[in-house]
Parts: structure tokens; C-alpha cells; sequence
């Protein structure tokens, strides 16, 4: 009886120890002969970083951009920032001319970067007032109460919309601006190439054509109230990419930097009658037969290209933010699975976009699509972008499934909006495929085919390197909480005996793990959730054969 009770004892035990929970095991499969292509290394840009950002995380792209770079004046290095900051043109503490991207170039070149800079296609640009001081698109002293103004700083410039609810109308754009043309932006450009040289003796190789025209009657609406049309678009960028292509036939022309799913589709125009007056006829839809703002503007593009002997447009850009709340420091648990699910929309034709959109966005194969079928031979970008959560672990998951999306589908260009603050984990997520180690080791760049099951819950990416042949493995585990048991298998690769293992979680640090065995090209690992884990796997040194061409000689 007393064997019995210790049995029965040592049972109860057993079912009283606590349950470990355990995602359901996943299966990735990693093939180097299936879906080689190179991948991009322009995919990884940032905006506005700082020299030691650009070092650190190794970014071989810098932008210069957003909406006050739409009314920067060369000449009197100062801007204006719009409806971001009560319509005020203010100048940079240097007078210099064009010391702003003088001053960003070489930042971006001491770290081996190359740099992106807009030019202004609207009709205005900054002044500023006596000493360099700043003036308002909105006077209060001229135009009345408004309903905001920049109250600590300059009380004088309002937002621009009366106590009534109304904007304020018929505004004199000299108030804060003067006249710019396509020959005054060509003397930047004239500028540049004199300082840096062209892009052909290793001068600026992008030049960007403004910022979001589809929404200068909002971001911009004291200069340019009135949406633009596809013709107005179309017009500026022709006529500004030729002024650039006759100072630099080498040079890259970006463009047109549109903001979102409604630019894809409306000119601006259209999007300011649709708001106000419905959707269903839009008057320069209409005008243009009914075709989607882009895709007519690539054609004229193209057709403009023919015309002038050279190409117009290099670089095919856009601007996407997810439309769900995702762009935000939301980390609720519904927020955080939507914004594990809403990476799809960059690529998965099976995706319908669970914001206002409603529709398959797909924005990458879109967009290849678009240049593909309207401007062949023309590159994609997204040159702004943000997923938010940038100071938690989801954030850095979902940048580090954007980073592999970007690599796999072929994209060209993607510059992230802005770069995340040093030491937080959506920065330490783009470190890891840029400089993991510290020594500015890299994620492959021949991308190679790696499937999971479930892209939502584990996304893998994968890659190899031509310098040692290592195949690199991104393993994103998206499940908030419990571990999940990976089982990788690599095929047509002769591995090495074991693959390192770097590793980035909520504790925030990219740590190398104990080196895992690899055997028959699989191996498996532990995931914890929210990580990101990334594998080195050596390729193995193949066995010396049997001597040949041997003779045999006797004495």
C-alpha cells in the first residue's frame, strides 16, 4: 500500500507541475536553387539620419524629403512647412546658399551612403524676413482670427482656418514666399553638379521630383489651394526632369512621391472634389477617360520620354502607410496581431486591406506591375514608409518582415520614414540585416526561396552571400506570447557542421545564441515570441576527391 501511495503520490505531482505553453511547431523550408534574384541593397534606406545612424546600421541610402522640402529655396537656404507647422517659411541658421544639401551630401558620403534630394516642383519657395526672420502664409494681423496659431513661438502665424470653421481665402502668397521656377531649381541643380559633379564622376545620383502633389491643396493650400491635376503633374515633371537631365544626363530623376492609395488613383484635383462633393464623377478622372491617376501619369511619362530623346523618369515612388491604426505607438493586443497581418498588403494578392481601403493593395507586385505594363524598364521605390510601435518589440518585428518583403519581391528603392531613435527595437531590427555583428556583416543579397506556413504567426526570408557563400536565414515570430519549435531545412546547399545564431527579442539586445547544428541542411531552434532571429549558415567545404593522372613507375 505503500508503493501504490508513493506511485500515486509522484502522479499528482506530476499533474500539479505547471504547463509550459507551446505555439504549434512550424516547418521552414529554405531552397538556394529556387527564386534567385538580387535583392536591392537600396531596399534598406532611411531619411534624415545622422552620419553615426548611417555608420551603424550600415544604410547605403539617406533621403532628404517630406512636405517642407516642397517649398525650400535654395538661395536663401530656408523653407516653409506648410500645413505641418502653421504655414511658416523659416530659415536654416546658415545663409548660405544651398548649404542644406551641401551639408547632407557630405553627411551621407563620410558614411558611405548615397544621398536623395528633393526638388521643389510648386510655384512658391520660401523668404524669409529681415535678420532671417520668420514670416506667416497666415497672418493674424493680416487675415483675422484663426482657430490656431504657433503661440509660444511665433503668435503671429495661424493655421490658416477662421473661427467660423472656413479657410481663409484669397491669401497673398508673397506674404511668406516668392516665384519659383523649373530654370531657378535648375540652378540648384547647377549647384550641385559644380560642387559634387555629376552622377557619372560620383556627384548626387538621385534627384527627387517634390513631395505628395496629389495633397499640396492641403499640405501646401496657402500657395497652391486648388488640387492638381493629372496635366499639372504630368507638366512639372517633364518639364523639371528635363531641366535636371540637361544639367546631368547621368542623374536618376525619383518621382512622383505620392502619399497613399487615394494618389495611387486621384489626382489631387479629384480627391478635393471627391471629399466635397462624392465620388461617384470625378471631373478630371472623367477628362482622361477614366483612367487611374498613376498608371496614366507612367504613360505620359513614357510618351514624354520618346518625345525628348531621353528618359524623363528613372525611379517610379511611393508613399505607404498602413490606413489601420498601425502608423501609430498603438501596442494593444489587437493592434499588435493587426499589424502582424497588415505587412500582407505590400505583397499578397490574397490580402484585402482590413482599413478604409477594403481592397488588394499587393504594393510592391503592384507597382512592378504598373511600370511593367505603362513605363518598361522603370525602377520601384517606396521612399516612405512606417509601421509604428518604433519603441516596442512589435514594431521591430513587423520592420523586419517589411525588410525581407522589400528583398523578396524585388523592390529597388525604399527609403523607412524617418530613422527610428538609436537603441530602440525597430532600429536594432534593421541593424540586424545591415550590421548584426557589429562588423557590418550582411543579410545575403541573391534572394532564395523560404516558405512558412503561416506568414501571419512566422515569416522566414532568406538569402545568400556571394562573399563566403553563407546562406542567411530571417526568421520573424510574430506569436505575442509562448515559445514556437522551428524546424529549417535548406536544400541543394553543402552546409557546414553548425550556423550562428543572432537573436533579437523583447529584452531588446542583439545576441549571438550557442552556434545550432546543422545536419543534412536542417536544423531546430526555439523561437521566443516577438523575436527575430537571424541564421548564418556556412557553406561546407566539399571533401578532396581521389587523386587523378597518377603513374605508377618502378626502378
Amino acid at each position: 500500500m505503500r508503493a501504490r501511495n508513493g506511485l500515486l503520490v509522484l502522479i499528482l505531482l506530476a499533474w500539479a507541475r505547471p504547463v509550459h505553453a507551446q505555439n504549434p511547431g512550424v516547418s521552414i523550408n529554405v531552397d538556394t536553387a529556387v527564386g534567385r534574384h538580387a535583392i536591392n541593397p537600396n531596399v534598406y534606406g532611411v531619411a534624415h539620419a545622422t552620419t553615426a545612424q548611417l555608420n551603424d546600421l550600415n544604410t547605403p541610402l539617406n533621403r532628404n524629403g517630406g512636405n517642407n522640402t516642397t517649398r525650400y529655396n535654395w538661395q536663401l537656404n530656408a523653407d516653409n512647412r506648410g500645413n505641418d507647422w502653421y504655414f511658416q517659411s523659416i530659415g536654416d541658421s546658415s545663409a548660405t546658399a544651398g548649404e542644406r544639401g551641401d551639408t547632407f551630401i557630405a553627411n551621407a558620403r563620410s558614411a558611405g551612403a548615397q544621398p536623395m534630394l528633393t526638388i521643389p516642383l510648386v510655384d512658391w519657395v520660401a523668404k524669409v524676413g529681415p535678420n532671417r526672420g520668420k514670416l506667416a502664409g497666415f497672418s493674424i494681423a493680416k487675415y483675422g482670427a484663426q482657430t490656431g496659431n504657433d503661440w509660444q513661438w511665433f503668435p503671429d502665424a495661424g493655421n490658416g482656418v477662421r473661427t467660423n470653421g472656413q479657410f481663409v481665402a484669397g491669401n497673398d502668397p508673397n506674404d511668406a514666399n516668392v516665384p519659383s521656377t523649373s530654370l531657378f531649381q535648375q540652378g540648384w541643380v547647377q549647384h550641385l553638379v559644380a560642387r559634387w559633379g555629376t552622377q557619372a564622376s560620383g556627384g548626387l545620383r538621385y534627384y527627387i521630383l517634390d513631395n505628395e502633389p496629389s495633397i499640396w491643396h492641403s499640405t501646401h493650400r496657402d500657395v497652391h489651394p486648388t488640387g492638381a491635376t493629372m496635366d499639372e503633374v504630368r507638366n512639372k515633371m517633364v518639364e523639371y526632369a528635363g531641366r535636371i537631365k540637361a544639367i546631368d544626363p547621368s542623374a536618376s530623376v525619383v518621382g512622383p512621391e505620392e502619399w497613399g492609395w487615394s494618389g495611387y488613383l486621384f489626382s489631387g484635383f479629384d480627391q478635393q472634389y471627391g471629399g466635397a462633393n462624392g465620388w461617384g464623377n470625378l471631373p478630371d478622372r472623367n477628362n482622361h477617360g477614366g483612367a487611374d491617376y498613376l498608371p496614366w501619369l507612367l504613360t505620359a511619362l513614357r510618351q514624354a520620354s520618346t518625345t525628348a530623346g531621353t528618359r524623363l523618369l528613372d525611379i517610379f515612388t511611393v508613399h505607404y502607410y498602413p490606413q489601420g491604426g498601425e502608423f501609430s505607438d498603438d501596442v494593444s493586443s489587437a493592434m499588435q496581431l493587426r499589424r502582424n497581418r497588415s505587412t500582407r498588403s505590400l505583397w499578397d494578392p490574397g490580402y484585402v486591406d482590413e482599413s478604409w481601403i477594403g481592397d488588394r493593395v499587393q504594393l510592391v507586385r503592384r507597382l512592378k506591375n504598373w511600370v511593367n505594363t505603362y513605363y518598361p524598364g522603370t525602377q520601384t521605390g517606396v521612399t516612405e514608409y512606417n509601421w509604428g510601435a518604433e519603441n516596442h518589440i512589435n514594431g521591430a518585428t513587423a520592420q523586419a518582415d517589411i525588410f525581407g518583403i522589400f528583398g523578396r519581391e524585388g523592390l529597388d528603392m525604399a527609403a523607412r520614414w524617418t530613422t527610428p531613435a538609436t537603441g530602440t527595437p525597430t532600429y536594432k531590427a534593421m541593424k540586424l540585416y545591415r550590421n548584426y555583428d557589429g562588423s557590418k556583416s550582411t543579410f545575403g543579397e541573391t534572394s532564395i526561396a523560404a516558405t512558412t506556413p503561416n506568414p501571419d504567426n512566422v515569416s522566414a526570408f532568406a538569402a545568400q552571400r556571394s562573399l563566403d557563400g553563407a546562406v542567411t536565414v530571417m526568421i520573424v515570430c510574430k506569436y505575442l506570447s509562448a515559445n514556437t519549435t522551428a524546424v529549417i531545412n535548406i536544400a541543394n546547399l553543402q552546409s557546414g557542421a553548425a550556423a550562428q545564431v543572432w537573436q533579437l527579442t523583447a529584452a531588446n539586445s542583439i545576441t549571438r545564441l550557442a552556434d545550432v547544428s546543422v545536419s543534412g541542411g536542417g536544423m531546430t531552434l526555439s523561437l521566443p515570441p516577438q523575436s527575430v532571429t537571424l541564421l548564418v549558415v556556412p557553406r561546407g567545404s566539399t571533401p578532396p576527391g581521389p587523386p587523378t593522372n597518377l603513374r605508377i613507375t618502378s626502378n
